[in-house]
């Protein structure tokens, strides 16, 4: 009799019963646990995702302030800021740079400079759908060429902002300085938060000195964006509030007249107003035009400054540093008068030169053979050397030293512009410190006619 094979199907039955019962079960604890996670994610950690969500979709944008503004003594605008185009490129949205950049030539002058200042400020962005310039001061020709062929260019766009303009520029150079970009230098030293959106501060002269005045403060925008960072709208915003604007004591009238007596000559000429201290006009020839500091000298034109025997670049009004000569002796002979080392009636022979000793050294005077018998008044009047070698000579230099310094002999006296450079008025002291060597009788000659150490 053959084998039969006879299925269990009660055993089989229960092995799918019990197989789908377990089935089951872990999807109902799985289902459970998902739940509970929606509901603890969903409800108890609410306002938590809520603010991550917001983080990740609303983004606070700064505005940068409107730099205030100079005006000269009668209300001249020295300094403004004036509409420019520049032409951006937003890196997220450029797949090939080199091929944007040699399209974009085609049609508008960008040179190696220009893309240089570019890649040394796409390292320094943080967020790739920020658009940086690559050309600045775009003319009406280039701004038209571009929107003809803006549709082939994406990622490139034209952008208008303001900048920084002097009107006078050659004319207050050295008196209100410029400004220009933030460098990693003053990146260590500002406040980020002041200079969000910006990207000047000021470099030299009434600019720098002025500067948390006229930097204004920001403003800010809370704007949506998508998951790439682009804007989709504007929410809420906070207008900046601009800097102050500032009126100097300069009168750019009587500036152009100072500029025109030097004529090409290398020097400098301070008008002071003698009731307040004012600058009425301050100018150091030759000079320079400050605007093409504001968005970028390219290095060729720098080179041409810094290097020019003329030293356009250099502020003799403020850091020169030059021998008083005759202009110092009313100051010394009043310095005498004060400590009883002459008086009015006191007369001296002057045959033109003066001694130490009877075959020492001639110290001449500017007159070959003298002004014969001389007084305080005739001395100061002539300018007569003799005369001031001889108070001098009688002077302790120390006793000079600390009574000139009351009238600013020696110090800077430039109130407001931080680049002046201090006076030597010099002193036992000094000279040891500086020079290593002590004083001697014939130093104390020179410094009486304004002249040897003396600097100012």
């Amino acid at each position: 009799m053959d084998n039969i094979d006879f299925k269990d199907l009660f055993n089989e039955t229960r092995l799918f019963s019990n197989r789908a019962l377990l089935f089951w079960f872990i999807l109902l604890l799985l289902t459970t646990g998902l739940l509970v996670r929606m509901f603890y994610l969903q409800v108890i950690q609410h306002e938590r995702f809520t603010a991550i969500s917001d983080s990740n979709r609303i983004l606070l944008q700064p505005i940068p302030p409107n730099r205030g503004l100079i005006y000269d003594t009668n209300g001249i605008l020295l300094a403004e800021n004036t509409a420019s185009h520049s032409l951006n490129l937003t890196p997220e949205r450029i797949d090939d740079f080199e091929q944007t950049i040699n399209s974009l030539k085609e049609i508008i002058n960008i040179g190696e400079n220009d893309i240089e200042r570019y890649k040394k400020q796409l390292k320094q962005s943080r967020r790739p759908y920020e658009s940086i310039p690559v050309r600045l001061n775009l003319n009406e020709k280039e701004i038209a060429m571009f929107a003809v062929n803006s549709y082939r260019l994406p990622g490139v766009s034209v952008e208008a902002h303001l900048v920084r303009h002097y009107p006078l520029a050659g004319l207050t150079a050295h008196v209100l300085g410029y400004v220009s970009r933030i460098n990693e230098k003053e990146l260590k030293k500002i406040n980020p938060a002041k200079y969000r959106g910006t990207q000047n501060i000021g470099k030299l002269g009434i600019e720098k000195y002025y500067e948390d005045s006229l930097l204004g403060h920001v403003g800010y925008q809370k704007v949506e964006i998508n998951a790439r960072g682009r804007v989709l709208r504007i929410l809420e915003s906070n207008a900046p509030k601009p800097g102050k604007d500032i009126t100097l004591y300069l009168d750019s009238q009587l500036q152009k007249v100072a500029e025109q007596a030097l004529g090409d000559h290398r020097g400098a000429i301070v008008a002071i107003d003698p009731e307040s201290g004012g600058i009425l006009a301050m100018v150091s020839t030759p000079t320079f035009d400050t605007n093409l500091f504001v968005t970028g000298i390219d290095s060729q034109t720098y080179g041409e400054l810094r290097d020019s025997p003329d030293l356009p670049l250099f502020n003799r009004a403020l850091r020169g540093q030059y021998p008083p000569g005759s202009t110092m002796k009313p100051f010394v002979a009043l310095s005498a008068l004060n400590a009883g080392k002459t008086n009015w009636q006191h007369t001296i022979v002057d045959p033109g030169w003066y001694q130490l000793t009877r075959n020492g050294r001639f110290y001449r005077d500017w007159k070959k053979y003298g002004h014969g018998k001389v007084d305080l008044e005739t001395a100061i009047a002539q300018s007569c050397d003799t005369f001031f070698y001889e108070m001098a000579h009688h002077m302790d230099i120390d006793e000079l030293h600390d009574f000139l310094i009351q009238f600013g002999f020696g110090l800077s006296t430039a109130m407001d512009i931080s680049e002046s450079l201090n006076g030597i008025l010099p002193s036992r002291a000094w000279k040891k410190k500086s020079l290593g060597e002590s004083w001697y009788t014939g130093d104390s000659l020179n410094v009486g006619i304004g002249q040897g150490y003396m600097l100012a």
